[in-house]
């Protein structure tokens, strides 16, 4: 059929639309796909390898890019998962934005343009506006944190 090509690049232009209005990662790749049997077809390829070419492609981009941007965005979790949300905090560095104050040494704690209530880790002196500070724990949506005593340069560089 003389018009299949641009089925096929039709269906590929729309997936890549479609990726860019969705939350995930997939679309893109049956594009690619879609687009590469579109190739294929217009080189009068028979239907039957167009297809195979358009799930071989979608499929091997998929199963790559997930295992490339697993590794890429791994952090050391309990059990060597992905750590993500509140998960991720513990090690992070953020920035005392309010003193500690009260009782209880309550501060207000930036980290990762959020700002959260923390408290010191037992032993540690109250906070002071402008410390750096390194996030110990999360107890609910409060965080344990430690004062950093000189950061090492490329931690001070990210922090601006």
């Amino acid at each position: 059929m003389e018009y299949t090509p641009y089925l096929w690049l039709f269906a590929g232009v729309i997936f890549i639309i479609a990726e860019l209005v969705t939350v995930g990662f997939v679309l893109l790749w049956f594009g690619v796909g879609a687009i590469a049997a579109g190739v294929l077809a217009l080189l009068h390829v028979g239907l039957g390898l167009q297809v195979v070419a358009f799930l071989l492609v979608s499929v091997a981009l998929t199963v790559a890019s997930r295992t490339i941007f697993e590794k890429f965005f791994m952090r050391n979790a309990p059990g060597g998962g992905l750590r993500t949300g509140m998960d991720s905090l513990p090690g992070q560095i953020g920035m005392v934005v309010q003193a500690s104050q009260g009782a209880l040494n309550e501060a207000a704690v930036k980290v990762y343009g959020s700002t959260w209530t923390a408290f010191p880790v037992p032993g540690e002196e109250p906070l002071r506006e402008g410390e750096q500070v390194e996030v110990d724990r999360v107890e609910g949506a409060v965080l344990y944190v430690r004062r950093l005593t000189a950061p090492t340069p490329w931690r001070q560089e990210s922090l601006q």
